[in-house]
């Protein structure tokens, strides 16, 4: 190009900007480019938020500046209108990284979610614009007070019978002086125009609280860590893998009780003392509280915690905190893997195992495939610990990709617990339909008269799962979801679990006026039950409807160590990660609930919960025992969880695996397509089967099934339906999806019916 013309494009040159847009879908997903005014040519930096016109109407939308370039802009560039991370001085104070924006851009392709949902799930809650403003607000719960006296209330109450849902409201506030809005829905069945009246009425009146979930850590003098000689041999192994010079990966297979979190904080105390930092990631929140009052005793203020039951306000401060440099460790839930560290030398995932560490929402990521990706770029070491490893993990420590470091025996030496299998099929034959059978209410009874502690395990909420007519079989179901309701004794309301729907109780069936029958226990029923085998026992239940803001799992896990409680009856949350040294029996109430359902990981998830249940007993001077209750006490995933014997569970799942082709052998992608009309939905996934047939005819090893029914098909009046590709998922295959979500969504035809694709789905 002769000289004069170079000139002349260099002084027609400017600023471009590639922006990721929030407004733009998956199916427009891109980076877009816009001008950027020499007004804020100084602060319109790459990892600073924006606001830019976007559409047709130029509606000013969010985005987040990926890279800038100067180069001669195309024609009727739109400019960038304003910046929204500025410092005090008004100097550019961009929110994220070059490490951010390469994690994002590559979750996008992996996990098929737009590059502005990757960036969002790396900030914490409240930094979203609104009306031209980047609010961070603490998160607020709405509460409702009484603005009369208690007696008044229940006065007024008492008149009010045209009103019943009022009236119930007016009760339960002069027994409570103040609940928040959703416990007293959740107690009455009241609907939000229940709370305008009677503040119309001045009775009274509604408060936006902030709301600060996260605990005081209880500080405790740490006790020096003295290591067993196999733990030693664990800690030295996984200390030289922490001082390689690349990437390194190692899994930690620890059976219950084995001491793997010594050995986490002695890993942790290496990587300080070179100067790197440490993420630790939990499965369960009510397990952080735990990690965090032993971590904050050892480290001080250099552990910084994240998790979702924090308050925004305390998110961002945490957040803020480790962006300054000013803490080395984090811990927290599945979203912590995006702690913004610097110089990152270790990562640990704890229960590896867990499904809760992948993202059920777009970006449908999993936090072990970002923690390699971090891994990767920072040359640090992956530790995924677990006493029952994921199969996937199991199969690459032993093909070699991960390094395999066993812990085989209990700290000190202590036994694991023996178990009990009962066999509740004689129970029924002996005419007993209770959730608690005679073994279990024998050794409970030994238990309390001993003055030793219990945890129960059911990974169901509720009271009656199924209420139905014994008469003519008419069953409550909820009319926008293909489920059951789920009967709650606490608020005498039929509840569904996934949309929320809920209705009061009745007394008869409303089809013949026959009398119900109330089929299969939650914990509420069992609660009830045992409250009347064990009048004497103090039982203390842990489960969504008991854990809130008012009642937090820190509070009931605190009563329950402190002797407060005999029984610690729950879910999930109970079933896992904690340490009683009181507990010295375990149950299993109903093991065979995830044995049968339709999920290739339905035995590695049943073995996974029994074994973590069994292992929360005999943790301390006291040898442990276990009761496992089951319909099915001769399969194979039963006994072999009693005996804890994962390596003979691992050989036959990888079996069983491999001749399915399920993983780790092939991935599995799944497109799901939803709508509001059954056949429009799946037309639709015939067209994307149709479609991917021909664009991968020529893969080998590729199978594309369905349509095939969601395991829940119909949502909130939602139909779903699915294509599951069974294969290797290869970046060619990867973006052969891809592609396909887009071009189907882009079609008007189409209208009505959404489409996503997620790898390796858990539901």
């Amino acid at each position: 190009m002769p000289e004069k013309a170079a000139s002349e494009v260099a002084d027609k040159a400017s600023l471009v900007a590639a922006v990721a847009v929030s407004a733009a879908k998956y199916p427009i997903d891109k980076p877009y480019s816009y001008r950027v005014p020499e007004s804020i040519a100084a602060t319109a930096v790459p990892g600073v938020r924006v606001v830019v016109p976007f559409g047709r109407g130029n509606k000013s939308s969010e985005g987040i500046v990926l890279s800038i370039e100067k180069r001669e802009p195309e024609r009727n560039l739109k400019p960038i209108e304003a910046v929204l991370d500025l410092d005090g001085d008004g100097a550019a104070a961009p929110l994220l990284g070059e490490e951010q924006l390469k994690l994002a851009l590559w979750m996008s392709g992996q996990f098929f979610c737009t590059v502005f949902e990757a960036l969002r799930a790396m900030l914490p809650a409240g930094l979203w614009f609104r009306d031209g403003k980047s609010p961070k607000r603490d998160k607020t719960v709405k509460t409702i007070l009484l603005e009369i006296p208690p007696e008044e209330a229940r006065s007024l109450a008492a008149g009010r019978a045209r009103a019943p849902s009022q009236a119930a409201v007016l009760n339960l506030l002069a027994d409570e002086g103040e609940l928040s809005q959703s416990e007293l829905m959740y107690r009455t069945g009241a609907a939000s125009g229940v709370f305008k009246a009677l503040t119309r009425l001045g009775a009274i009146r509604v408060e936006q609280r902030e709301l600060f979930r996260r605990p005081a850590v209880d500080i405790i003098p740490p006790d020096e860590i003295v290591l067993t000689r196999e733990q030693t041999a664990a800690y030295e192994k996984l200390r030289a893998e922490l001082e390689r010079t690349d990437a390194a990966a190692a899994l930690l297979y620890g059976v219950t009780g084995s001491g793997k979190t010594a050995v986490y904080i002695k890993l942790i105390e290496a990587a300080i003392s070179r100067g790197e930092a440490s993420i630790v990631l939990v499965p369960e929140i009510a397990l952080t509280p735990q990690l965090m009052s032993i971590f904050v005793s050892r480290f001080g203020d250099n552990v910084a915690v994240l998790h979702s039951s924090l308050g925004s306000g305390e998110r961002y401060d945490e957040w803020k905190r480790i962006k300054s440099g000013a803490v080395s460790v984090v811990i927290g839930t599945r979203s912590a893997i995006f702690a913004p560290l610097e110089n990152i030398g270790l990562i640990i995932i704890d229960e590896e195992q867990e499904h809760s560490y992948k993202s059920e929402q777009s970006p449908r990521y999993h936090a072990r495939e970002v923690a390699k990706y971090r891994c990767a770029r920072h040359k640090a070491l992956l530790v995924l610990g677990s006493a029952t490893p994921s199969v996937e993990s199991m199969s690459k420590a032993r093909g070699g990709a991960y390094t395999l470091v066993r812990l085989g025996e209990r700290f000190n030496t202590r036994p694991l617990p023996d178990v009990l299998i009962a066999d509740m099929k004689e129970e029924l034959k002996a005419g007993s339909a209770d959730s608690i059978g005679r073994v279990l209410e024998n050794e409970l009874r030994e238990n309390v008269s001993h003055g030793e502690q219990s945890i129960l395990f059911l990974n169901r909420r509720g009271a009656s799962h199924i209420v139905s007519c014994g008469e003519c079989g008419y069953t409550f179901s909820c009319p926008n979801c293909d489920v059951s309701m789920t009967h709650h004794t606490a608020n005498g309301r039929l509840m569904c679990h996934y949309c929320g729907y809920s209705q009061s109780e009745a007394s008869a069936c409303p089809e013949c006026g026959g009398r119900l029958k109330f089929v299969g226990a939650g914990t509420q029923k069992v609660e009830e039950e045992l409250r009347a085998k064990l009048p004497e026992a103090r039982i203390i239940r842990m489960d969504a409807d008991t854990v809130s803001a008012a009642n937090p799992h820190t509070k009931l896990l605190g009563e329950f160590r402190a002797g407060r409680g005999s029984i610690l009856l729950g879910t999930q949350m109970v079933a896992k990660g904690l340490h009683f040294e009181g507990v010295t029996l375990a149950g299993v109430v109903f093991a065979d609930l995830s044995l049968f359902v339709s999920d290739y990981r339905a035995h590695e998830r049943t073995f996974s919960l029994i074994t973590q249940v069994i292992g929360r007993a005999g943790r301390g001077e006291l040898a442990g025992r276990a009761v496992i209750q089951t319909m099915t006490p001769g399969h194979e995933v039963i006994r072999l969880a009693a005996r804890q014997d994962y390596d003979e569970f691992f050989e036959r799942e990888i079996a069983r695996r491999t001749a399915s082709g399920a993983p780790p052998s092939r991935d599995l992608l799944a497109i799901t397509a939803s709508g509001a009309k059954e056949e429009s939905v799946l037309a639709g996934c015939v067209k994307i089967r149709d479609s991917l047939r021909g664009y991968l005819s020529d893969e080998n090893d590729v199978a594309v099934l369905g349509p095939a029914p969601a395991a829940v098909m119909r949502i909130n009046n939602r139909y779903r339906y699915k294509i599951t590709l069974m294969c290797k998922a290869s970046r060619r295959v990867r973006e052969v999806v891809a592609h396909t979500v887009r071009e189907f969504s882009r079609d008007g035809k189409n209208r009505g019916v959404s489409v996503h694709a997620d790898i390796d789905p858990f539901d």
